[in-house]
């Protein structure tokens, strides 16, 4: 499969500030394939190491401070001299050994010719706690789902070489439009997680990819019944199973009573913490002005939890494929269009994207902010793309950019441009 940050990891070996790389991201989203992947293609050799795997691991990180050492243990545990550039290591379930996390303080300061990356699941959990990693001597790198486009890539390689060539203000021709908008379609069924994809591309088969988007769930929600930290399990769990009540509702801010009538903020932010900080839920916050810079206009207490895959949010709300592929409207649709775009651009701007609501009545599904540029992105799930909100918004704010995402065709009127849904990923080197 194509996966994008396999470019982002070559960025990083060929980096003079490199530093030991720390990968962060939700449980089967490819980290560990990734990971031996760009051994397979840039090193001349790759040393795994998984401290799930192999407990006796512990006791050399246990023991030892000096990175040289270290590599010199790891090295005989192989039965083959560790390189410096030339090889690639890779502590995998690395939270199960605190020390071999902090050992790459070490490493960065004493050894850091020594190419490292690390993962783990539930790492991020574990990242958000400064002490608990050495902050400052790591570069971090986020792995999510795969994304549209690496999708296009591995399911229809001849329709990705057309997706590819697209271009800014490019007539996309009819057949390719239709066929776009298939695969975008399918996109919604089967989502970004790579045992899924990759079954469909072998397999074809509906009922397979429901049986891992069920398995996915289920391995989620005993992540969280074996979570023994100080957040309570349980609260996670309820957070977790009222995304799709949250979405359906008419306005999609964050509502506490949802989970339980009387729930307070307090009894549940720590849990809702602990889901985004394990990729597991992604949080878009309001803000009360779409100005620069729009972090500085966050509210805090208003916010949308988003399923950090398309798919199996799909697959938790219980949507029909009948229902995705037929054109038809149903309760979830807005909501699940929304997932897949958010999910397609929060990866491209250094600002994570935010939402607006200007009046009770009025709402701008996403902002972004590209340099000093604020871009309102309205988000339609079919053909049917009157917007209220979004028309008094261009008349108020006048903005060099507007996006809106719909089914229709690829085309720039006199105020926004017209984005078929296919082209999210592409959004920003197309404006």
């Amino acid at each position: 499969m194509k996966r994008n940050a396999i470019e982002q990891l070559l960025q990083w070996k060929n980096s003079k500030d490199r530093k030991p790389l720390v990968l962060k991201g939700a449980r089967q989203v490819g980290k560990t394939w990734l990971m031996e992947e760009f051994g397979r293609l840039c090193y001349d050799d790759t040393f795994y190491f998984n401290f799930d795997e192999e407990d006796d691991l512990k006791s050399i990180f246990e023991n030892n401070k000096n990175p040289h050492r270290i590599i010199e243990l790891l090295g005989l545990i192989k039965e083959k001299k560790i390189l410096p550039e030339k090889h690639l290591i890779i502590f995998d379930e690395v939270q199960e050994c605190s020390e071999a996390l902090n050992s790459l303080k070490y490493f960065c300061e004493k050894a850091n010719e020594y190419h490292i990356i690390s993962a783990g699941s539930l790492l991020g959990t574990l990242l958000a706690k400064p002490k608990s990693y050495p902050v400052g001597k790591v570069n971090l790198l986020n792995i999510a789902p795969m994304t549209f486009d690496e999708f296009l890539a591995a399911s229809d390689e001849g329709l990705f070489s057309y997706y590819s060539s697209i271009e800014k203000g490019q007539k996309i021709e009819e057949i390719f439009h239709y066929r776009l908008l298939d695969a975008y379609n399918n996109y919604l069924i089967i989502g970004g997680m790579p045992e899924c994809v990759k079954s469909w591309i072998t397999n074809k088969d509906p009922a397979e990819i429901n049986k891992i988007q069920q398995e996915l769930i289920e391995l989620y929600e005993n992540d969280f019944s074996k979570h023994n930290g100080k957040v309570n399990s349980g609260r996670i769990l309820m957070v977790f199973r009222s995304l799709v009540t949250q979405l359906s509702k008419n306005n999609e801010k964050f509502v506490y009573g949802c989970m339980r009538e009387g729930a307070r903020a307090r009894e549940f932010e720590e849990a809702i913490e602990w889901l985004v900080s394990a990729g597991m839920v992604l949080r878009i916050y309001n803000v009360s002005k779409p100005e620069h810079p729009l972090k500085a206009y966050e509210q805090l207490n208003h916010f949308k939890l988003f399923m950090f895959d398309v798919g199996l949010m799909k697959h938790m709300a219980a949507v029909s494929n009948e229902a995705v592929l037929l054109k038809s409207d149903y309760q979830f649709k807005g909501a699940l269009t929304e997932n897949y775009v958010l999910q397609q651009i929060r990866s491209l701007y250094d600002t994570e994207p935010k939402y607006y609501t200007p009046t009770p009545n009025d709402e701008i599904d996403f902002i972004v902010q590209n340099g000093m540029d604020i871009i309102p992105i309205e988000v339609k799930s079919g053909e049917s793309v009157s917007s209220t909100s979004f028309k008094n918004y261009l008349k108020a704010h006048k903005p060099e950019y507007a996006v809106r995402f719909s089914k229709l065709k690829y085309e720039t009127t006199d105020s926004f441009i017209n984005m078929p849904l296919y082209l999210a990923n592409k959004m920003k080197s197309l404006l």
